[in-house]
């Protein structure tokens, strides 16, 4: 690996981390976010400092040959201090006494660690620059090879313990927090694997065997989807439910343009020319790029729009359309959710289908909008009152979204059409 890929990973991590700044701002008395941004800052720390220019900068810097290796180990260590610190607050206990000692535990032993190091590094003698194959070249020099066995074997420890407590972690959980306990443990067996490559090179050198290339071709390849695959976890839970939000802001699309991207009555005109105005004061912030990002907004909107649109349209609901596209949706193979879903979404596109050409025949907006209200009086909690035949359309959201499913599918259409010709015979 040459510097640039070094570089390229370290500026990734730190990206990372700018990213977390205004939430470390705001609430830095809160450990996991400390703990998460110390990981994701010393993961690019470690990187920039193992690229082969750093470590020639840091050794013209310091004055002394190889003091970049020692500097770098200490960083690996500070890393994998943080990492299991992270994990402790991350599980959480009942007890937050027992959450800071398990901590400090954790910090002293790898203080001292790196302590211990600097003083192996000190007492031994590495007289000859070596940029990438340190760990192999001083391999049995006295002092500098406890330093590297003391380096690695902490690596290896907090790797395997963390590994082992993320995996173990997914067994009693489920959702985002599982998916990234799992990256997690992929990436820290990675970073694992990378331990035990070093140790094997470093083991042969003591054989009579060179196995450099473990040590500088394969271990810095291992460490770096290790760490990708770490960081990646570190994010998933916090970029996860805006994952979901989005799903669900794009599955609502169908039911959306069916009935919630249009003016239905007099009531709806008002609000939107009263929110255009309030837009048009603040410089229009809802569609600012700040409110493109904000998924969890955006799909606030998407779903309230929809209820809305179910309101004004609830008078016209007819539950025989409902009853026959659901009874044709099981002929057709359906499961039975599936076509309680097309039955709904059935009885609502015909029900927007009449509503247009209600309002298109000149009949009053207002007398529709009233007699709408009265239809769905004692709405609540997300489920629009009840419609005709006595029942109610479930609009929780997971409910919209088959219903917007729903919308496509033939039976519907049929529906629709069904109606279409049905309105012009009345004609």
């Amino acid at each position: 690996m040459n510097g640039l890929v070094y570089f390229l990973a370290a500026g990734v991590l730190w990206t990372g981390f700018a990213a977390q700044l205004p939430g470390l701002r705001e609430n830095w008395r809160d450990p996991l976010k400390r703990a998460l941004c110390a990981v994701i800052f010393l993961a690019g720390f470690c990187f920039a400092l193992g690229a082969p220019p750093t470590v020639g900068l840091i050794n013209r810097t310091v004055g002394v040959p190889n003091a970049a290796a020692c500097v770098t180990y200490g960083a690996v260590n500070a890393f994998s201090a943080a990492s299991l610190v992270l994990i402790v607050h991350w599980r959480g206990a009942d007890d937050p006494a027992r959450l800071r000692r398990v901590s400090r535990r954790w910090l002293l032993t790898y203080t001292v660690i790196i302590g211990v190091q600097t003083a192996l590094f000190a007492a031994g003698d590495a007289p000859v620059e070596r940029r990438t194959d340190f760990d192999t070249y001083y391999a049995g020099t006295p002092f500098i090879r406890e330093m590297i066995v003391l380096y690695l074997v902490a690596h290896m420890a907090a790797a395997f313990t963390t590994t082992f407590l993320c995996w173990r972690w997914t067994l009693r959980i489920s959702g985002w927090t599982r998916r990234a306990l799992a990256v997690l443990a992929v990436g820290w067996l990675c970073t694992s694997t990378y331990g035990v490559v070093k140790m094997i090179a470093v083991a042969g050198r003591w054989s009579g065997y060179h196995w450099d290339p473990l040590s500088t071709r394969l271990a810095p390849m291992l460490v770096t989807v290790g760490a990708a695959l770490t960081s990646a976890g570190y994010v998933l839970p916090l970029l996860g439910p805006r994952i979901d939000s989005l799903v669900a802001f794009l599955r609502l699309g169908p039911l959306f343009r069916l009935v919630g991207s249009g003016n239905s009555s007099i009531r709806r005109d008002r609000r939107d020319r009263r929110i255009r105005r309030i837009r048009r004061n603040r410089r229009n912030p809802l569609l600012s790029w700040r409110s493109l990002g904000d998924v969890e907004l955006r799909l606030t909107h998407r779903t309230t729009a929809i209820r809305d649109g179910l309101r004004d349209v609830s008078v016209h609901f007819d539950e025989a359309v409902r009853e026959r596209a659901y009874r044709q949706a099981l002929s057709l193979g359906s499961s039975t959710a599936e076509a309680e879903a097309i039955g709904d979404a059935a009885m609502v596109a015909v029900a927007a289908l009449v509503g247009a050409h209600d309002r298109a025949g000149g009949l009053d907006p207002a007398v529709l909008d009233s007699v709408a209200l009265d239809a769905v009086a004692g709405l609540a909690d997300g489920y629009a009152g009840p419609a005709a035949g006595g029942q109610s359309l479930d609009t929780g959201q997971p409910s919209l979204i088959r219903m917007s499913r729903a919308v496509r599918a033939g039976v519907v259409e049929g529906a629709v059409r069904a109606e279409r010709a049905k309105s012009r015979q009345a004609r």
